[in-house]
């Protein structure tokens, strides 16, 4: 198995000197080196032959000895010193210190038709950034991650990638729902990919210990490999680098609320430089609409990561980024400038990403008016925002009295739609029928236009929970059912229609389907 090596991140930037695994802080050093615990019994579950290409392997590679070794942590692949990286965060609004990656371990990075991959383990062992945890990861968690990203990255969402997800043969103590019910469960690791696994955390370990030096370095660094557009280091150069990833963590915010995406843990940790979705823990699919809503147990009371919530995190959390940046430019101004534009972007391109789920071509001053009344109806009762976008699609012109028909499948209660709920729907209706017909377009350019940007096919954490329990058992055919359907989910795929539907009832309350922890 041959790869094309091009590390970088371990060879520019500086080593922790103490080469032993235990649980320390590091200083001045921006990575510590530790090899991946060999499992007991790997064992591969499934690969995406995608990234398998991606990183320069043919097909037949996967099934090879060499790819279960490299990826399962049992070899180390020669001329590579794997390491896990220093970081330090904001966990809940509050200032953690010394994070890093505590169950993840870096191999190498790969160079493959001009673009870097940088390939890491989860779930792979202990580091010194382990705290009290373990370093393992489960099957359970691992599936979620494995399926999550892939799926995103066909959404059209930025975000890090999957490579293999592999069984260990270990078993892994997990408290679940930390209520004191600790239990074994099967040990699997995840090898994802990235051009960079680069967090906001790892700008603000340097600048919270006044490390200028090493901060600089990271930044030149970063700037040199992932933003070499903006040019060599400098004041300028630095905002600039800031601005750049400013835009970037937008863009992916904008993107989560178009599909109806909720992270769960949008810690400043878990903020890539590059603007990528990463970290998949407690995440979850809006089903009915709910801008409250969010699928992490430890965030239930406060609800700081709710959906609704995810922009203005965004900017609290760049706002941190600044913070660290600082020292480099010592001006408060254009850090304020840009992350006023922010905000100014933020309403613009959510106004244009709802006028495009809507079907909406030509910019009207009253638009924001009848996104707004959407949204209030679809809170009037129960509606699953997948299924009813999709719907919505089909809707015809010069219909409204028909149009709640085109979205009654999007009711968990569709007898709530009655007298005043049914009324504000028909007004709403009709005033979407005016607004389109101010449209060139004809209804089915229009329909084709709002399926490229509605999902039919999202990872529902109902059909995720469905391919865990599946799996526990030994069966995998359901992982690669929904792998490969989330490849195509803004297609019909008719064979795949099952997955076109609300939530069951029985997945309600079922953990795993309706709220989840951070236990992996």
């Amino acid at each position: 198995m041959q790869l094309n090596i091009k590390n970088t991140f371990n060879t520019e930037l500086p080593s922790d000197a103490n080469t032993e695994n235990n649980r320390r802080q590091v200083s001045e050093a921006t990575h510590s080196y530790v090899n991946p615990r060999i499992p007991s019994s790997p064992k591969l579950v499934h690969a995406s032959k995608e990234m398998v290409n991606a990183i320069g392997l043919d097909d037949e590679a996967i099934k090879s000895n060499d790819f279960l070794e490299i990826f399962s942590g049992s070899k180390i692949y020669p001329k590579t010193k794997p390491y896990a990286m220093a970081y330090a965060g904001h966990q809940f609004g509050n200032w953690a210190g010394q994070l890093g990656d505590g169950r993840a371990i870096n191999l190498f990075e790969v160079e493959q038709n001009n673009q870097r991959w940088a390939i890491q383990l989860k779930g792979s062992g202990e580091t010194p950034y382990s705290r009290q945890g373990d370093g393992l990861a489960v099957l359970r968690s691992s599936i979620r991650e494995y399926l999550c990203s892939e799926a995103m990255y066909h959404l059209g969402v930025p975000t890090t990638r999957a490579l293999s997800l592999m069984l260990s043969g270990d078993d892994v103590l997990r408290d679940m729902l930390y209520n004191g019910n600790a239990d074994y469960e099967k040990g699997a690791i995840v090898a994802r990919v990235a051009p960079s696994f680069i967090r906001f955390g790892n700008f603000e370990l340097f600048a919270a210990r006044n490390d200028i030096k090493n901060l600089q370095k990271l930044t030149d660094y970063t700037i040199k490999h992932f933003y070499p557009e903006l040019g060599n280091p400098s004041k300028d150069t630095y905002i600039k680098f800031f601005e750049a990833v400013t835009q970037r963590t937008l863009d992916m915010i904008i993107h989560w609320q178009r599909v109806g995406f909720v992270h769960g843990v949008m810690n400043t940790d878990n903020m890539s430089i590059l603007g990528l979705t990463i970290d998949y823990g407690p995440y979850g699919w809006l089903e009915d609409f709910d801008f409250g809503w969010t699928p992490n147990t430890t965030d239930k009371q406060n609800k700081r990561y709710r959906f609704g919530n995810q922009p203005n995190i965004g900017l609290w959390n760049l706002l941190q980024l600044a913070n660290a940046l600082y020292p480099l430019v010592e001006e408060a101004e254009p850090f304020e400038t840009i992350l006023n534009q922010y905000q100014t972007d933020f309403e613009k391109q959510s106004l244009d990403m709802m006028r495009s789920k809507l079907g909406l071509q030509v910019e009207l001053e009253d638009d924001a008016k009848l996104i707004q009344n959407f949204e209030d109806c679809l809170v009037l009762s129960e509606t699953d925002m997948t299924i009813a976008f999709r719907l919505l699609a089909s809707y015809k012109k010069d219909n409204p009295d028909h149009g709640i028909d085109i979205i009654e499948n999007a009711f968990y209660k569709p007898e709530e739609i009655i007298k005043d709920n049914l009324k504000q729907w028909k007004v709403w209706f009709k005033a979407y029928d005016q607004r389109l017909q101010k449209e060139t377009i004809t209804d089915s350019e229009r329909q084709k236009n709002m399926n490229a940007v509605n999902p039919k096919y999202v990872l529902r954490n109902y059909m995720a929970q469905l391919a865990i329990d599946k799996a526990d058992k030994g069966d995998y055919g359901l992982i690669d059912e929904l792998f490969k359907v989330l490849k195509k989910p803004y297609d019909e795929q008719p064979k795949h229609e099952k997955w076109f539907a609300k939530r069951p009832e029985w997945a309600r309350y079922k953990v795993g389907c309706s709220m989840l922890s951070c236990s992996s």
